[in-house]
């Protein structure tokens, strides 16, 4: 019930000036958008990085375990190689729980969990969550990474304060998660408060 799933995706910033033919894609115009949505409550926690290195995805899980007023007991992962180290194909090998992001996860008190190769199901909602991110990067033109993370936090707000969820019985995250608070106390290390997690 109180597992939270994350997500990684690569974002590229559109210009408003077209690039001519042949011209390269500034490298610094590649962000990655890391995502961590709750199960029972669809809160969520966005940052954006310039790089999906393990130094940001260790950073990423202790700003969301900083920023979450929910104890986080579970994680689902994707088995990209940020997240493990198991491996498929002519090398097939399990994880072996000593990858950074499992030893962090341990540090912390976390299990992590691997979601089964070839099923983004499993992941679902964070998939349509990136969606919904897909869909507003497709109707913005940005001129900086900056400008793509506040659009982008923006976005959370909005998803998290102002629009009721049918799964969450015409609620909205924010609200649910105050519901869950009244409800059961003891699962939260903090009140929740009107900030979604896209707080820096």
């Amino acid at each position: 019930m109180w597992m939270w799933s994350i997500c990684l995706k690569w974002l590229m910033v559109r210009r408003i000036r077209k690039l001519s033919r042949g011209t390269v894609f500034p490298p610094n115009a590649r962000r990655y958008l890391f995502v961590a949505i709750g199960r029972a409550t669809r809160w969520v926690f966005i940052r954006v990085f310039k790089s999906k290195a393990a130094a940001n995805v260790r950073r990423f899980l202790r700003d969301l375990e900083r920023a979450c007023p929910l104890r986080i007991r579970t994680i689902l992962t994707d088995n990209g190689k940020e997240f493990t180290d198991r491996l498929f194909g002519l090398r097939k090998r399990g994880a072996t729980g000593n990858h950074e992001f499992d030893l962090l996860c341990t540090d912390l008190g976390i299990e992590h969990r691997l979601a089964p190769p070839q099923h983004p199901q499993t992941n679902g909602k964070v998939e349509r969550f990136n969606g919904r991110s897909e869909e507003v990067l497709q109707s913005h033109h940005f001129h900086s990474g900056e400008e793509l993370e506040t659009t982008l936090q923006r976005d959370v707000l909005l998803y998290s304060q102002q629009l009721p969820q049918s799964a969450l019985r015409s609620k909205t995250p924010l609200q649910a998660m105050k519901d869950w608070h009244k409800l059961k106390p003891e699962l939260f290390k903090k009140q929740p408060d009107h900030l979604p997690g896209c707080a820096s």
